[in-house]
């Protein structure tokens, strides 16, 4: 088995990754609506319209829209400055703004800052900074039944933990109950992760793009789909790790570098969770030095002063304490 997985990590491709631009602060007169003044002046000419030139109503209507669109982005340029945001960031991000009338952004502030939701004006900063998309979504049809479908049928207790789940993951607040939120939720609880209010930041993630394909990866390792399934269900956080940057190289230097079956992590997929070079990669060297070998949990969940003090005690014991202590050590994870 341990030899299939390998032959599969060599011959895993590289993921794809997504390169956003960067994009530079924008100025008034990147927008035509801010900057735009129309020509109304007049000659003698004029008297004798070309087809091809507006007509004087024409030009009255283009000038007061062009007035009312500008005093609208002006106001809410004001308001949202007034809070702290920054109107113009934002639109960078999320052009819809523009659009989006004051009324409605002013409505989703005051229900997400006043009682019951009641978030802080820097936790609101915060939310709208990683999710623009919560001031141009219509409150009634898309906002509400969001967080009603937390507090009711995820089961997130109070409003205290509600809070603390958006804040954990502000793009909840961008996803559709019926197309996003409910299917991954009846998927994690297919799955037998039977505690989903433990675990709203995976709500936002697409069952068919990023919670099969981390199932399928471990089933193409050799596991069976049961044990890659409970795997998952044991630690759900494992979902959300990238395979290409976490998966493939920790398990390249768990079966090569460490020597280890592929099927440690079975039991122990908190393995993922630890940095590679922060903590894995240091640990096993040191033991490697020693000539100790510990099970995965000891030698990576204990803190450092733990895990030296464990490695003292093996290493100073006589070869028949020695022994004992790994088994006792074994036995016990």
């Amino acid at each position: 088995m341990q030899q299939e997985a390998l032959s599969f990590l060599s011959s895993s491709l590289p993921s794809l990754h997504h390169n956003f631009p960067s994009l530079s602060r924008l100025r008034f007169n990147n927008f035509p609506a801010l900057s735009f003044k129309p020509n109304t002046s007049s000659s003698s000419s004029s008297f004798f319209k070309s087809p091809d030139i507006p007509s004087l109503s024409s030009t009255t209507t283009t000038t007061t829209t062009t007035e009312t669109l500008e005093s609208s982005i002006h106001e809410k340029l004001i308001y949202l400055d007034s809070l702290g945001i920054d109107f113009l960031t934002l639109i960078n991000r999320h052009p819809p703004l523009l659009s989006t009338a004051l009324s409605a952004v002013e409505s989703v502030v005051d229900y997400m800052t006043t009682p019951p939701i009641n978030f802080t004006l820097q936790d609101f900063r915060r939310l709208v900074s990683m999710c623009p998309e919560l001031l141009t979504s219509p409150l009634t049809s898309h906002t509400i039944p969001v967080i009603t479908f937390l507090l009711r049928e995820v089961g997130v207790d109070s409003i205290f933990d509600l809070r603390q789940a958006l804040r954990r993951r502000p793009r909840l607040l961008a996803c559709s109950v019926d197309h996003q939120l409910r299917p991954t939720l009846y998927f994690l609880q297919r799955i037998g992760i039977l505690d989903p209010h433990k675990h709203t930041y995976l709500l936002s993630c697409s069952v068919d793009n990023k919670l099969v394909p981390r199932i399928d990866y471990f089933e193409k390792l050799g596991f069976s789909r049961r044990s890659a399934t409970a795997m998952f269900k044991r630690f759900p956080q494992l979902f959300n790790y990238s395979i290409a940057e976490n998966y493939e190289p920790k398990l390249k230097y768990l079966m090569v570098e460490m020597g280890r079956d592929v099927r440690e992590v079975l039991e122990f997929p908190q393995y993922f969770s630890f940095s590679l070079e922060n903590r894995i990669k240091p640990r096993h060297e040191a033991c490697a030095a020693k000539g100790v070998r510990f099970p995965l949990p000891v030698m990576l969940k204990t803190n450092e002063a733990g895990f030296r003090d464990t490695l003292e005690v093996c290493c100073d014991s006589s070869p028949p304490l020695k022994t004992s202590r790994l088994v006792t050590v074994q036995k016990d994870s």
